[in-house]
């Protein structure tokens, strides 16, 4: 049965990347949170360990000149730059909407006007939506070493 080398490499990244956030968490917070295992963001970015997992991969197998390369690491550096840059902006967003939503129902409990019974009661946006640059960079390592462990285990034809 054949399993392809860079769809596995890429999964095992991913998979190491999410699992390594919860010890990681626990060490920084005391906090254990085994949920981290299907959330996004964090230390290190699994995106960015997938992404370079997979283009490692191919750039060992296929050759670093190949064409097959070159698309998966211009997808890698587009990952690496929206988890950077939009993802975590929108991170940015959620925490100040979830900020102004807080505050409008302390004032509104604070006035007790009969006008102002509707609390905003909606659920808190998710704020740990992208990366700071340090768990892309870490995110990377990982996949390009998950890449080049997964190589020597590759039976190659």
């Amino acid at each position: 049965m054949f399993i392809s080398f860079p769809l596995l490499a890429a999964l095992l990244a991913m998979v190491i990347a999410q699992f390594i956030k919860i010890p990681l968490h626990f060490m920084a917070t005391r906090e254990w949170k085994p949920g981290l295992m299907f959330s996004t963001g964090g230390m290190p970015s699994s995106h960015t360990a997938t992404v370079m997992a997979l283009t490692t991969s191919i750039g060992l197998l296929e050759g670093f000149h190949s064409n097959q390369f070159a698309i998966s690491l211009v997808l890698a550096v587009i990952v690496m730059h929206d988890a950077t840059g939009v993802r975590r902006h929108a991170g940015h967003h959620a925490q100040i909407l979830n900020q102004m939503v807080n505050d409008f129902n302390i004032i509104v409990d604070v006035i007790k006007h009969p006008n102002f019974k509707k609390y905003e009661t909606r659920e808190k946006l998710k704020e740990l939506l992208g990366h700071q640059p340090a768990e892309v960079f870490f995110g990377a390592l990982l996949g390009i070493v998950v890449g080049l462990l997964m190589y020597g285990f590759y039976p190659h034809i």
